[in-house]
């Protein structure tokens, strides 16, 4: 077999997301961390929740396993009991995410998605992102407009957590003092630097950064064989 690429690492580091939440409703937007998701599910998180994105939970195979109406949806949004995976096109330093435009909200110069459900999924319920193309543009300062809330913003909301954002180069959380985003690992062949030179603000950067965990054979097995044998995941990192 041969050994990961940097997708396969990626995939593993949005599956982790998931380890140890239980008995939650998955909600990954994307590729890599619907396979992350799947993965987790067949792996280390056996209770994890998955759905059609209507009104069905699904088995990873994509078969249902349940019924999930909207009303019952949305009060499992809204109680903590969901755990989302996002995009952004521009993040900050304290997890404030904007999908909706970029320059002034009255004039953009590019309208994106728009808020979409971004507030009520990250004052609700734990939401992390998945980042494909780690740039300054994405990793800015200060965020356009406010879509997903930060920490800075979040003013205590029972169920806000960011547990974690994936890119293609390393992981980040904000296990610091003033919830600022710090590097938590890094992709095997990206350095430091290479992050520092992609982002456009001050990380916190440890002593000591551990390289982002080892895929097992047997997760390898899963993501080539079971999940996505179609190979899919390199369309979004090819590296």
């Amino acid at each position: 077999m041969t050994g990961p690429t940097r997708a396969e690492y990626c995939v593993i580091a949005c599956a982790e997301a998931w380890r140890y939440d239980g008995e939650v409703l998955a909600s990954p937007m994307g590729l890599i961390p619907s396979i992350g998701a799947r993965l987790a599910r067949l792996t280390f998180a056996p209770d994890l929740l998955l759905t059609d994105g209507e009104a069905l939970l699904v088995r990873p195979d994509g078969t249902p396993e349940g019924w999930l109406p909207y009303r019952e949806h949305l009060a499992w949004v809204t109680g903590g009991r969901r755990h989302v995976m996002m995009g952004a096109s521009q993040i900050d330093r304290f997890g404030n995410q904007n999908i909706s435009c970029i320059g002034d909200w009255e004039h953009p110069k590019r309208q994106l998605l728009g808020v979409r459900g971004a507030p009520v999924n990250t004052l609700n319920n734990p939401t992390s992102y998945w980042i494909p193309r780690h740039s300054r543009r994405v990793f800015v300062e200060r965020v356009d407009m406010v879509c997903g809330v930060g920490y800075d913003r979040a003013a205590g909301a029972r169920y806000h957590r960011i547990p974690r954002v994936v890119s293609d180069l390393g992981v980040f959380d904000f296990a610091t003092p003033d919830h600022s985003m710090r590097l938590a690992s890094l992709h095997p062949g990206v350095t430091v630097d290479q992050v520092g030179e992609a982002t456009g603000f001050e990380l916190t950067v440890p002593d000591k950064v551990p390289a982002t965990r080892e895929p097992t054979d047997e997760e390898l097995r899963l993501i080539r064989e079971v999940v996505d044998p179609a190979g899919t995941r390199a369309r979004e990192v090819a590296a």
